[in-house]
């Protein structure tokens, strides 16, 4: 038997998934990573302790499949996306905490090159936004605010890189600096025409290109693990940031295919082949995971505040005890009798880009039971992730492509029967649960095992990809368009202008 292993480094968990080579899960270890928060708006991450718990987790998940590290073809790698990590080069040692993707230091920074008028070469170059969120201006105010930071990154002594590259150095003992294309189209410095690091916005964020990793396709032979970590010397065979992994592991490899993850917050990618497209519906591009030097493009779009509204019932709220218990709550009613929430805890994402939007909760009458709010909760992560759909199927058939024909979900949230079926019933299409809804290490594990001669193609893994429920539409395509008008209506709402 082949096996894979993915290492899976989330922004809440380090995890470690063993794969055999039919896709099926053999084993698994997680640890939790501690989140840091210096101030409000601030996250971070220890740099050291990503480390820790990925090797911990990889070491305890080949224990718990009972195999030697020999047995393994190659190791796949998933990462929170746009973290950024500064180390120097000869110790090895992170010179700052890493700067977590949620973190929102960058703004006055990104509000500047919004003013001064490069947010549309930005965008035309790299697909994004202007926005905090990315690698760039984090990187910059790391090298503004860390004493003697920027002076040793002008000599060469320092190392930029997103949380696979840093994982990758640890794990090649410092003989590699390395990304791949999906990454480092996140940093908002990597131009994804020519798969690239831009000369000019280098220059514009006044970053050392001697900061920057090598590049490699998703798919390639990145390094080699040392011996003396694991017991055996293991090829990483494949990278890509998670969302773009998650993607890869639905199997969709095709243009006008599309899956959303349902975790803390909902990202949903529809991939358009190798043609870059600007969204007119506020989405963004990003590069796909790529098994070859070919560009690969997907729309992306991202709601904030997913699977954490049913936190905010168990933990704001008090309304339950376990998140597990939403879906009976829920469905205590039959409807959520009229009750809208809009979760815009911290501001609208796409399509609607709202950041100073509040969450609210309409349609409160004397009959309104938790269960109502309950189930008007769990609604709204259908809505949101259908407001999106919407917005990436007019983008498609803008560019002459058909509208999304069928959804893939995959994520912790999908298990919930009830708001899969009103996902379906909102969207008019078919909304497919996979078998295996790990598909973001998944997506790690295949790309690993196509450099490595475990499949001959994406064909090949198209046919291991295996459906476990397909949820149907049921309501009326008018009845579902009168929800969507409700619902944003509701979204109106939550700004005051």
């Amino acid at each position: 038997m082949t096996y894979l292993l993915a290492l899976d480094q989330g922004t809440s968990s380090s995890r470690s998934i063993v794969f055999d080579e039919g896709g099926h899960i053999v084993a698994q270890a997680q640890l939790e990573l501690p989140q840091i928060y210096p101030q409000p708006g601030w996250v971070e991450h220890d740099p050291l302790e990503i480390w820790r718990t990925q090797l911990a987790t990889a070491r305890d998940a080949l224990a718990k499949a009972g195999i030697a590290a020999s047995a393994v073809r190659a190791v796949g790698i998933t990462n929170q996306r746009e973290t950024t990590v500064l180390w120097n080069r000869k110790t090895g040692q992170p010179v700052h905490h890493a700067i977590v993707w949620q973190d929102r230091r960058a703004e006055p920074a990104c509000a500047q090159l919004r003013e001064q008028g490069h947010a549309a070469t930005i965008q035309a170059k790299t697909g994004l936004l202007v926005d905090a969120y990315f690698s760039g201006t984090k990187l910059q105010w790391l090298l503004d605010h860390v004493p003697g930071a920027r002076d040793a990154a002008e000599r060469g002594e320092l190392a930029f890189g997103t949380v696979d590259s840093w994982l990758m150095w640890k794990l090649t003992h410092g003989k590699v600096h390395v990304t791949d294309v999906s990454n480092a189209s996140r940093t908002m410095l990597f131009n994804v025409h020519t798969n690239q690091w831009d000369d000019e916005l280098l220059a514009l964020l006044r970053i050392p290109k001697a900061l920057m990793p090598e590049v490699l396709p998703s798919s390639a032979h990145f390094g080699d693990i040392a011996a003396d970590l694991l017991g055996h010397s293991i090829r990483i065979g494949g990278v890509a940031g998670d969302q773009q992994s998650a993607l890869f592991g639905q199997a969709c490899f095709t243009a006008g295919m599309a899956k959303n993850t349902y975790g803390t917050g909902c990202f949903m990618l529809m991939h358009t082949g190798g043609t870059f497209q600007t969204s007119q519906n506020g989405l963004l591009t990003t590069s796909a995971a790529q098994a070859t030097v070919q560009p690969e493009f997907a729309m992306e779009g991202s709601v904030f505040v997913g699977g954490a509204v049913v936190q905010w019932l168990r933990d704001g709220l008090r309304a339950i005890s376990t998140s597990n218990e939403v879906e009976s709550l829920a469905q205590s009613v039959p409807d959520s009798g009229g009750v809208m929430m809009v979760p815009a805890f911290t501001g609208l994402g796409a399509p609607y880009w709202k950041p100073d939007s509040r969450g609210t909760i309409t349609g409160l009458t004397r009959g309104t039971t938790l269960g109502h709010i309950a189930r008007a909760a769990l609604e709204s992560i259908a809505y949101q992730s259908a407001a999106l759909l919407l917005a990436m199927s007019r983008d498609a058939v803008a560019a002459g492509g058909a509208p999304v024909s069928e959804l893939r979900v995959d994520g912790g949230a999908c298990i919930n029967d009830l708001l899969m079926q009103f996902q379906a019933d909102l969207l008019g299409i078919p909304v497919v649960r996979p078998a295996v809804i790990e598909t973001t290490a998944l997506g790690a594990a295949y790309l690993a095992g196509l450099s490595s001669g475990v499949y001959r193609s994406t064909d090949e893994l198209s046919r291991l990809w295996r459906a476990d429920r397909r949820f149907v539409p049921t309501l009326s395509s008018a009845r579902a368009q009168e929800l969507m008008a409700n619902w944003e209506h509701a979204v109106r709402q939550t700004t005051a202008d």
